[in-house]
């Protein structure tokens, strides 16, 4: 996946951007931005990337992502309805150094604790969903007032779940571009036999060295990551009927069923037919 900073100064000159997106998306653009961002998704289905995270998603969803952590939303390449809202503030829309007041003393922990990247469950999206989707018509005053509420709504849940295990902020340029072609060649490629030895010639390292470079800014090995991304793609695949489970183990990289089971249970929680029967 490419991974690009989005220059969101130049789009916008207030603290607050509201916006509705309804076409899919099918790209592979991995980027991060100076701004936190509140994604909401009221229709749609397909993988998501937050920092070393990846997993699937669905209608319902909300997640909080702060200034420079990298992320991506993939549609399924069959999806063809999309609608999502995507709320973009900096820290300070409130005037400087608000969330320093102690009252606000549960957003500010929130607001920190989203470098990981936050999850809120369905039900909790669900609940929000009618104020989210109609905050667009709100004045700009009217805003500022919906999102100080919603944050304090949001840093109150029980329903929150931690995203990226690692901190992977980008602060700096060292190893973006190296990053941003293992990526993409992962997220290109993941359903064939990618060893060790090629995706360290994509990050022009020595095997040794694309290990502990691999380690050390997602936190996790080459193929840890790479058994998540062909397993949350093999979730999605389970979901269609008309796929065979031995079908889906070939489809997304494995080639013996005995481990795509072991590595589905391990990463899921469930087998995959227990995951399809649960559907």
């Amino acid at each position: 996946m490419r991974l690009v900073f989005k220059d969101t100064e130049k789009q916008v000159n207030n603290a607050i951007t509201i916006a509705q997106k309804n076409e899919p998306c099918h790209e592979t653009i991995w980027h991060y931005h100076q701004q936190y961002e509140l994604i909401y998704i009221k229709e749609g289905s397909g993988v998501r990337f937050v920092g070393d995270h990846v997993s699937s998603f669905e209608s319902g969803q909300l997640v909080l992502i702060s200034p420079n952590l990298p992320h991506l939303w993939k549609n399924n390449d069959d999806c063809t309805k999309m609608c999502n809202l995507v709320i973009k503030f900096d820290k300070s829309f409130m005037g400087p150094n608000t969330f320093d007041n102690p009252v606000f003393a549960c957003i500010n922990e929130m607001l920190s604790d989203s470098k990981y990247g936050i999850s809120f469950s369905k039900e909790f999206g669900k609940s929000l969903e009618k104020e989210l989707m109609n905050c667009q018509q709100l004045s700009s005053a009217e805003k500022n007032i919906f999102l100080l509420s919603l944050l304090l709504k949001l840093a109150n849940s029980k329903c929150i779940h931690q995203l990226s295990t690692s901190d992977m902020r980008q602060q700096g340029d060292s190893n973006k571009e190296r990053l941003d072609r293992v990526l993409k060649y992962i997220s290109d490629n993941y359903e064939k036999d990618i060893d060790l030895q090629e995706i360290a010639d994509i990050a022009c390292l020595t095997s040794n060295s694309f290990c502990r470079f691999f380690k050390k800014v997602t936190n996790k090995s080459f193929k840890q990551y790479l058994n998540e991304v062909r397993i949350r793609n093999a979730s999605r695949l389970l979901v269609q009927k008309n796929y065979q489970i031995s079908d889906v183990c070939y489809e997304v990289g494995f080639n013996s069923i005995t481990n795509f089971n072991k590595q589905f249970k391990m990463i899921i929680g469930k087998t995959p037919r227990e995951y399809r029967m649960a559907m």
